[in-house]
């Protein structure tokens, strides 16, 4: 039976979306989404992710679109904006796995500068025995050496692990360093697949 689980946090337990921000500032829907793949696209963000600081990112999509600086602002400015709480049936899960003794970790991709605040929102976050953050180590998922930085810092045999991820990509990277893996559909999904592999009092 494998006892360590390690858990992705955007889009598994915590609900980030930059619609939910920019839905309230450009109410046509054409143009927002213009602004989220062309303006600051999801690759634009990741890069914060690996490392970059916000500042230079905010200047670099300026200069790209100095028509549109408000709402590029608005991305870092007003980014608590971007999270609608806690998806609260994986968090029962979650709880469930910590009140059976299971060992938890976490691994995410996510700016350092934000997760600060996101340690101040979320407390649950305490409950990992350690967190791997891409933006403080300047690396990200998929890529191996996060994974691998993962096992070895907190002594994690992969093939004695379960990592969760709602990024199939994030997924096959796991899996390529020895991880068992499950890609993250819903809590239902999750609690099922936990089951099958002897969480949960399967």
């Amino acid at each position: 039976m494998r006892r360590t689980v390690v858990f992705d946090l955007g889009g598994v337990l915590i609900d980030w979306n930059p619609r939910h921000l920019y839905g309230k500032l450009i109410a046509d829907e054409a143009a927002r989404e213009h602004f989220l793949t062309e303006v600051c696209p999801p690759s634009w963000n990741v890069a914060q992710d690996g490392g970059r600081p916000w500042s230079d990112a905010i200047a670099e999509a300026i200069a790209r679109h100095p028509d549109k600086a408000e709402w590029i602002r608005a991305y870092r400015e007003r980014w608590r904006e971007m999270l609608n709480g806690v998806i609260e049936d994986t968090l029962g899960i979650l709880a469930q796995l910590r009140a059976d003794g299971v060992r938890l970790l976490a691994l995410t991709n996510w700016s350092a500068e934000t997760f600060v605040e996101a340690r101040e929102l979320f407390p649950f976050l305490s409950w990992f025995e350690g967190i791997v953050v891409s933006g403080e180590e300047k690396m990200l998922k998929p890529h191996r050496e996060i994974f691998e930085l993962l096992a070895s810092r907190h002594d994690v045999v992969p093939a004695e692990a379960v990592f969760i991820d709602d990024s199939a990509a994030n997924c096959a990277g796991a899996r390529a360093v020895g991880f068992d893996a499950i890609h993250y559909q819903g809590s239902a999904q999750l609690a099922d697949e936990l089951r099958v592999r002897g969480f949960l009092g399967g």
